[in-house]
């Protein structure tokens, strides 16, 4: 029980990473034309960018399948996978992009420095030249400011 729950862990963890990469080598790079609309916002709520829920939802579909299957670790991956799916669409989503409404007056250092860190990731409207990559783990420089003026 307690190696599938490191599993579990260890998989989030290295999620943050996985997705780091794929942001700026794959988003960034071969698949700017569906992360594009996410940087020059486009009419409507949906952006092309929203398939990449479906890009990473099929390794995690993939490990519950065959970890069910086998009855192996492989099931742990995927529910680190989902885990590491559902905080991306919680922080990114709501809390950094505000796509819905809700949980809007954050005044925690750590949430205004994520916000901070990705708000200066999307002054950059191209893709080369960008920074902060990173949803969960942001350099540290976005955390040591105590006001909420780089929002307004």
């Amino acid at each position: 029980m307690l190696v599938n729950i490191l599993i579990v862990f260890i998989t989030f963890v290295l999620m943050e990473f996985v997705a780091w990469f794929t942001h700026k080598f794959v988003m960034h790079g071969i698949l700017w034309t569906l992360h594009k609309d996410h940087h020059q916002t486009e009419p409507g709520f949906f952006e092309k960018n929203d398939s990449f829920f479906l890009i990473f939802a099929v390794p995690s579909a993939y490990c519950y399948m065959t970890g069910l299957m086998f009855n192996d670790f492989r099931l742990y991956i995927g529910i680190g996978i989902s885990l590491y799916g559902l905080a991306y669409f919680f922080i990114h989503e709501i809390v950094i992009h505000q796509r819905f409404k809700l949980f809007r007056n954050w005044n925690n250092k750590y949430i205004l420095g994520i916000r901070r860190a990705h708000k200066i990731h999307h002054k950059h409207l191209g893709k080369e030249e960008g920074e902060n990559f990173g949803m969960l783990v942001v350099p540290f420089r976005y955390f040591k400011h105590d006001s909420k003026k780089i929002f307004e």
